[in-house]
């Protein structure tokens, strides 16, 4: 064990076994949140990162050891179900000699050696955590994927990652094998299946007969463990790079404060294990001892979420607000979430409404965060702090976050502009690295003392900040700028509206106005589209300042959207400016 580590675990055991100061003195703190608090002390920016760190071995094995002296509760530290009733529970210990078992085949069979990239495109199966945990004992890096890439996304992210291997399951192998000729660099194929197929290797047969004993590579906390393509809203997907320290340390505070998380917590977050917020939820819930549940979730389906927190003792949840949103629709009077005692949301705005609905239904209020692939948790509403409805929250720590102009200087609260974070002269430990082989995008991301966003916000006299929208998405009619999401949030506490999009349409005398795209509630979808268009109109109007109203309006079925499920403007956007000149809005950030 690292010596600074094995001394600070050494000295809690022995506080536990009584060796105390004198009278007067306050006991010590418990060991494991003595550990913790080390942990969060340099999440916080108060300690230093350490030089050398893993994940794998400096965090969860030293779970497991509190485990093993009786210092957690005897809940399982993974819990994964499915639909027919299987169970997959690993303790600490269990996690730790399965994902040994998982280090062994990849530097065995697959010969990953430190610093070889694989990508990770599996379901909500237990072997994308017995995996990421491998990659980081072997000090290989992980590209996790969203299991609807195409052939076309998966051969993009083979040939720009250079990835030496992959994983994934039955229904993907087939994209994979139509374009790994063009991927030279792809050496290895592992199936996750209880069947073979020509040309890749069996992960469950190779894990199966795998030794539990394997040496934790020597990382230092600088060394990457993650790539994650960005959703590319506009432009090719960039690729994101994390380390050993950015996310394994990173998410320490905001694990403790924004989603409250105990040794004794129970973890469920609905994400894909494509999407950034599923290592979020790894590496937030693991450093606290918490258990992630899982569940297997073929299709989203709301009784099918509601049932699943009444039926097990689930503390914390974790969705995005389109989900909140659909699930607030339902009765949950009739639903009985005994254990479920704090929830939290992000990915997209969460409006008023769905939070109104929420807390009065269930009394639990809904703690919204915003963060990037590119960060860690940015801002948000920790536990115990006054909520202000349809606020982002407050900086997060250890960012200093500020709203600033185009050169970089700083705005005075009430005044919009870029959401930033300082940069300089110190940057944050848990910052990304760089957009990889892309320095001109790195370059272009920094302004002044500050990397901006991309997003646009306000800050009030308190410090919360307000999400206007991004950068390449305010709309600039007659002078007057509308963010899309403030739009949106209007046309949301309509009921005939599950779903809306709000993007700029050329006008002649106005340059631009907005315009709603809008899939409708089951329930309205046959009304007049004319003088429903009109209702929502006034409703807008009335909601919001009434400038702001989509002066045009579309009735669709689906909106476009990136495979990590966010809504593409963009797309709809370039639709209606297919035959005019756009004008411009200013640099775009990334």
């Amino acid at each position: 064990m690292r010596l600074w580590l094995k001394e600070l675990v050494l000295q809690a055991l022995r506080n536990a076994r009584g060796i105390c100061g004198s009278h007067g003195q306050p006991p010590p703190l418990p060991v494991p949140q003595k550990i913790v608090a080390t942990w969060e002390a340099i999440s916080l920016g108060r300690q230093p990162v350490p030089e050398y760190f893993n994940f794998a071995h400096d965090v969860l094995d030293v779970w497991s050891q509190l485990e093993k002296a009786g210092h957690r509760p005897p809940i399982p530290a993974f819990w994964w179900v499915d639909g027919t009733g299987a169970e997959v529970k690993w303790s600490f210990e269990e996690l730790g000699e399965q994902s040994r078992k998982a280090a062994n085949v990849l530097e065995g069979a697959c010969g990953l050696q430190p610093g070889d990239r694989m990508m990770l495109v599996l379901p909500r199966l237990p072997e994308w955590w017995l995996v990421s945990v491998a990659c980081m004992r072997t000090g290989a890096i992980m590209i996790p994927g969203i299991s609807q890439l195409t052939e076309k996304d998966l051969k993009f992210r083979l040939q720009a990652s250079r990835a030496k291997a992959i994983i994934t399951s039955d229904s993907l192998a087939p994209r994979v094998d139509a374009i790994s000729a063009d991927c030279p660099s792809l050496q290895t194929k592992l199936l996750v299946s209880d069947s073979y197929r020509p040309g890749w290797m069996n992960f469950r047969e190779l894990l199966w007969e795998a030794a539990t004993e394997h040496n934790c590579a020597r990382t230092r906390g600088q060394d990457p463990v993650a790539i994650y393509f960005t959703s590319g809203t506009t432009g090719t997907p960039k690729m994101v790079e994390h380390t050993q320290a950015s996310y394994g340390l990173g998410f320490v505070a905001s694990g403790r404060r924004w989603v409250a998380l105990t040794e004794s917590d129970i973890f469920w977050n609905t994400t894909d294990t494509g999407w950034v917020k599923a290592a979020w939820t790894l590496f937030s819930a693991w450093p606290n001892g918490s258990c992630i549940f899982v569940h297997e979730l073929p299709r989203f389906d709301a009784k099918f979420i509601l049932n699943t927190l009444s039926r097990f003792p689930i503390t914390t949840l974790c969705c995005v607000p389109t989900m909140f949103r659909l699930l607030v629709q339902e009765d949950l009077t009739r639903y009985q979430f005994q254990s479920l005692r704090h929830c939290v949301t992000g990915g997209e705005a969460l409006t008023p409404d769905v939070r109104e609905k929420w807390k009065s239904q269930t009394g639990l209020e809904l703690h919204e965060g915003y963060g990037q692939s590119e960060t860690v948790v940015i801002c948000a509403n920790p536990k115990g702090m006054k909520i202000k409805s349809g606020s982002m929250g407050k900086a997060s720590p250890p960012y200093d976050v500020q709203v600033v102009d185009e050169e970089g200087n700083i705005l005075p609260p009430g005044e919009e502009g870029n959401v930033a974070i300082r940069v300089r002269p110190t940057r944050p430990f848990c910052f990304f690295t760089c957009y990889l082989d892309n320095p001109e995008k790195t370059a272009a991301s920094e302004r002044g003392d500050f990397y901006i966003t991309g997003d646009r916000a306000h800050m009030d006299k308190d410090g919360y900040f307000w999400f206007m929208g991004r950068n390449d998405d305010v709309i600039n009619s007659s002078s007057y700028r509308i963010g899309p999401v403030e739009v949106e949030s209007a046309l949301a506490e309509h009921p005939a509206v599950l779903e809306s999009a709000v993007v700029s349409s050329p006008d002649p005398i106005r340059g631009e106005v907005v315009k709603a795209f809008i899939v409708l509630s089951p329930a309205y979808s046959s009304h007049d589209p004319e003088k429903l268009t009109q209702e929502l109109q006034e409703h807008v109007k009335r909601v919001t300042a009434p400038y702001k109203y989509p002066r045009k309006m579309a009735f669709v079925s689906e909106l476009p959207k990136t495979v990590s499920g966010k809504i593409q403007r963009s797309k709809l956007r370039s639709q209606e400016w297919k035959n005019e000149k756009q004008p411009q809005k200013g640099p775009i950030s990334h």
